[in-house]
């Protein structure tokens, strides 16, 4: 008897007796969670191959999610801007800053594309530039962080994931993407002795109405966890109601700034 083996007084042994069939199906299950574990942490050759190739993908609890005709069309729909940023890095490389640098880099590069075209485009129509910076470039813009929200939603247990992306995304947007260009144009001015100051125009009035609606949206978050118990999922008829009513919001900020923007247009 090999050492550290122990046998109780009653010496039975269980023996599990299975077909080659079940043998050969537990093989294929080992090798198809062994390639999908394999994708968590691809090179970047496989990465190019993965923004080409539509197949199922392993959830954090390792079942295999199945691949639905809706996210056949939006692979197919979206595949050059996979094989765009499939330039990036692999996130296991030096820690990740590789990857962070050059992803945000790319962001960079399409978000100014997206600010030139809306300009150009609102121009040709004769759109005020504040009308055309919180429809098209906020929408160019803000579409990834809403299907970065649906996929946690979708992927995590808890809501934190999904509405942390949100609020952490517009941080950014408000504290480094104002205050960073500000602080820059601040000192090339102040080293040429002159003063920077940006008039407000019309963009004061649409922060405040965006501060009332964003204020409004938390009030509906708060409710839904105090009387369905999460701020996301619950019953389908909540669910759809909130999803109403939030867009109702995001249409009222809408309607507002381009009523108060072209009537000073017109004024002037």
């Amino acid at each position: 008897m090999p050492d550290g083996v122990k046998v109780s007084r009653k010496n039975v042994a269980l023996v599990t007796i299975t077909t080659d069939f079940e043998v050969e199906d537990q093989e294929e299950d080992n090798q198809m969670l062994e390639f999908f574990m394999g994708e968590q942490k691809p090179t970047w050759g496989r990465l190019f191959k993965k923004a080409c190739l539509l197949g199922p993908t392993i959830e954090d609890d390792q079942e295999i999610d199945e691949v639905t005709l809706s996210e056949a069309i939006m692979h197919f729909l979206t595949i050059t801007w996979k094989l765009f940023f499939a330039i990036v890095p692999p996130v296991q490389w030096r820690g990740g800053w590789p990857a962070f640098v050059c992803a945000l880099s790319l962001i960079g590069g399409v978000t100014f594309i997206v600010g030139e075209v809306a300009t150009l485009f609102g121009c040709v129509l004769g759109i005020p530039d504040s009308v055309t910076a919180i429809t098209f470039v906020a929408l160019g813009t803000s579409l990834p962080d809403t299907f970065a929200s649906m996929t946690a939603a979708q992927s995590s247990k808890y809501a934190d994931s999904a509405v942390g992306n949100v609020t952490g995304s517009n941080c950014v947007n408000v504290f480094l993407g104002l205050g960073l260009p500000w602080v820059i144009a601040s000192t090339y001015q102040e080293s040429r002795g002159e003063k920077y100051i940006t008039p407000p125009g019309d963009l004061a009035y649409s922060v405040t109405v965006f501060v009332t609606c964003s204020l409004i949206a938390f009030c509906v978050l708060f409710a839904r966890r105090k009387f369905i118990g999460g701020e996301l999922g619950g019953p389908r008829n909540s669910a759809l109601a909130s999803c109403a009513f939030l867009i109702s919001l995001w249409l009222t900020y809408i309607v507002l700034s381009i009523i108060k923007a072209t009537s000073a247009k017109t004024e002037a």
